[in-house]
């Protein structure tokens, strides 16, 4: 959904005197109308953390009947895109002929590989009525040796998401491996996405991972006695035994894995290459890229 957001500044602080926090990311509210999106990665401090390049939290927004989310046909490649709801619902369209609803607790997995586009609508059932959407949105590099697979979508109901007690914290494992179980949501490195629903005063030890951060969807908490306050993102380093805790009723976010090297990023375009976003680039203002069956007559054009 990038492209109905504009890269926002960020105040980014590095932790001094904490062998835990290396940076604290605080991105800018950009209210696109009456729906706000907080960006946090890239920065220009942090591109990514692990395989993670693009991390957005949308909302939580209130929309009138008769509006809503209504994203065009736009392209990506060389990423896996990942789509998460607290609250409301996201109908998917994509060039593979994929036709799915995301409600609160799925996952979306869309890999775009050598190319896929893909629209972010909502079903008229519910722009008819007042209602709400929040969640967060999040863009995984893909190793180069997989940037040029062939597309694919995967939808993964909130039933089979592992969801656990760890010390009385409700946990849910998104993708990779932590606190002993396994998502089974498809990775292409090492990859962690934690979700944890905290109450005040509750603690969770930080999963280890070569890099990785926590963000703060609602709340705040301590880590090492420096403050993480709602809608930041702590990076951490590899300090083992991490204790994160709430310091009032917390939903975050724990993101993470294995370095990939760098990525090169414009519009909706991420690769290793910089060669390979300039032919995407031409590709996608020539209309050379495939057309989403039933959403094939708007777009989004190639910002000039």
């Amino acid at each position: 959904m990038s492209n109905i957001t504009t890269q926002v500044e960020m105040d980014c602080t590095a932790v001094q005197g904490c062998d835990a926090v290396e940076l604290i990311i605080q991105p800018r509210d950009k209210d696109l109308g009456g729906f706000s999106v907080r960006r946090c990665l890239p920065t220009t401090q942090r591109k990514m953390v692990g395989p993670w390049i693009f991390f957005d939290h949308m909302g939580p927004a209130e929309f009138p009947a008769g509006q809503g989310i209504n994203v065009r046909p736009h392209p990506h490649v060389n990423i896996a895109t990942v789509t998460y709801l607290f609250e409301g619902e996201i109908l998917h369209r994509d060039s593979l002929g994929s036709l799915q609803t995301i409600r609160p607790g799925d996952l979306n997995l869309m890999v775009a590989g050598r190319g896929i586009v893909h629209s972010e609508r909502e079903r008229p059932e519910v722009t008819a009525v007042p209602h709400r959407l929040h969640g967060l949105q999040l863009w995984l590099a893909l190793p180069e040796k997989d940037e040029e697979i062939d597309a694919a979508f995967h939808h993964y109901p909130a039933a089979v998401i592992p969801a656990i007690s760890v010390e009385g914290v409700a946990v849910r494992v998104m993708m990779g491996t932590a606190f002993g179980v396994s998502s089974p949501v498809k990775v292409f490195a090492e990859t962690l996405y934690v979700e944890a629903h905290l109450q005040a005063g509750q603690t969770l030890v930080l999963p280890q991972a070569d890099e990785r951060a926590v963000y703060v969807a609602q709340g705040s908490l301590k880590a090492r006695d420096t403050l993480v306050p709602e809608h930041a993102m702590a990076v951490f380093s590899d300090a083992r035994g991490v204790v994160l805790e709430a310091t009032k009723e917390s939903r975050i976010a724990i993101i993470g894995g294995e370095h990939l090297g760098q990525r090169f990023i414009e519009w909706n375009f991420v690769s290793s290459r910089q060669a390979r976003i300039d032919e995407a680039k031409r590709d996608w203002k020539a209309g050379c890229f495939p057309k989403v069956p039933g959403d094939d007559i708007e777009f989004i054009p190639l910002p000039e």
